[in-house]
């Protein structure tokens, strides 16, 4: 059966820098090839794509993740009733989000006795790890909430209620949802199988991490007291790094259902995912230690390419990892070796008849030329959204 899948391939250097940091506060590294590689962590990307959405996106296409999902609905609900004190709110709250998750709400053990003993007000329930809702489900809840507030619990012991709020909760998707997944511990049954894959960014070359010394002179500090105020160390590397995603446009599409408005096509929504996800991959940078590094840069090379199989990385393309020349540099013959190696493996596997777009900048991406239509960013993200809705068609 066919599929409809969205392949993203980017090539990007980043300057002396540390996006992602393991627990000892070292830039992530993973061995690939025989060598040590610069890493970016996924979940690193995924969060600066996600917090992209921001500004691609209507606030009600997105959604929440949060412990606090008690405090976040009880406002939702005041608006309806606003004569209801804050602790009725979220005793309200926190009993319809119980129900609809199956997941504990509680005041968490260690806040409720910090605040016994500083004499300070019980702090508001929350969940015992992140809940991801998206603002219609959460509007929906808090509208429950509102018409069983006389007596929540009894409300919501109703089978014909408590089926409305699971419903309520595993209907209408966020756009964010639809895409990177969700799961609920407590109740697997609405979880969200996620239509993005995001792979952990490497480095196309060796890399070794650096430290940087570093000293902070005290500004009242006397000429008998010439020393630093503060002294440490920093670790940094620099990289050109290949990231990967694909998108599974067929369950992002069942994820999200029908659109938004009755007068749109059931593939504009998925137009309209597909186009944020694009942008916001594509233009995204995590922001680990960036205040320190300014490592503030954009992609030199992007290859986007729509199958209709299964998603295919081209990181083994530079599992023989790549090596500076005599004037240095290493993306110039990273886009070569991406250009000697997609041609043979789309060929060899029958897909080089699928469509693909290519942006590139300056002489040193040259070689990529002939991979696909090339474009500028704002284009590739509508044209590949004009191809996304026009295969899936109206009725999709």
């Amino acid at each position: 059966m066919s599929r409809t899948i969205i392949d993203v391939h980017v090539l990007q250097t980043v300057p002396p820098s540390n996006l992602n940091r393991d627990d000892t506060g070292s830039p992530k590294t993973a061995f690939y090839g025989g060598v040590r590689r610069a890493r970016v962590s996924s979940q690193a990307w995924k969060r600066a794509t996600r917090r992209s959405f921001d500004g691609l996106l209507d606030p009600a296409e997105l959604g929440v993740r949060t412990k606090r999902v008690a405090e976040l609905l009880a406002d939702r609900i005041k608006p309806a009733l606003p004569d209801l004190s804050d602790a009725e709110r979220l005793a309200l709250a926190a009993e319809t989000v119980q129900v609809a998750t199956g997941s504990k709400i509680e005041v968490p053990k260690r806040k409720a006795e910090s605040a016994k003993k500083k004499g300070e007000e019980e702090p508001a329930p929350e969940s015992s790890y992140l809940m991801f809702l998206s603002s219609r489900q959460l509007d929906g809840l808090a509208a429950l909430a509102a018409e069983g507030a006389d007596d929540i619990k009894k409300f919501l012991k109703d089978k014909g209620n408590k089926a409305r709020a699971k419903q309520i909760a595993d209907t209408r998707h966020s756009v964010d949802i639809a895409l990177f997944g969700r799961m609920v511990a407590d109740s697997t049954d609405i979880n969200v199988d996620a239509a993005t894959q995001v792979a952990h960014a490497i480095s196309v070359h060796a890399v070794e991490n650096e430290s940087d010394y570093y000293t902070a002179v005290d500004d009242r500090n006397t000429g008998a007291e010439p020393g630093a105020g503060m002294i440490g160390t920093v670790d940094f590397n620099s990289a050109t790094l290949y990231r990967y995603a694909a998108v599974d446009v067929d369950l992002l599409r069942r994820n999200l259902g029908k659109g938004l408005r009755e007068d749109e096509s059931a593939a504009e929504p998925v137009r309209r995912a597909v186009q944020a996800f694009l942008h916001g991959f594509v233009a995204s940078l995590p922001t680990g230690k960036i205040n320190t590094f300014g490592n503030h840069t954009l992609p030199d090379a992007v290859i986007v390419k729509l199958r209709s199989t299964r998603p295919v990385s081209f990181v083994a393309a530079f599992e023989e990892p790549v090596t500076a020349d005599l004037t240095g540099g290493h993306l110039k013959a990273a886009c070569e070796k991406l250009a000697e190696y997609v041609p043979d493996l789309e060929r060899a596997y029958g897909s080089d008849g699928d469509p693909a777009w290519v942006l590139r900048i300056g002489p040193a991406t040259a070689k990529l030329a002939g991979l696909g239509t090339e474009t500028a960013l704002t284009e590739l993200v509508d044209a590949v959204g004009a191809a996304v809705a026009e295969r899936l068609g109206p009725d999709a």
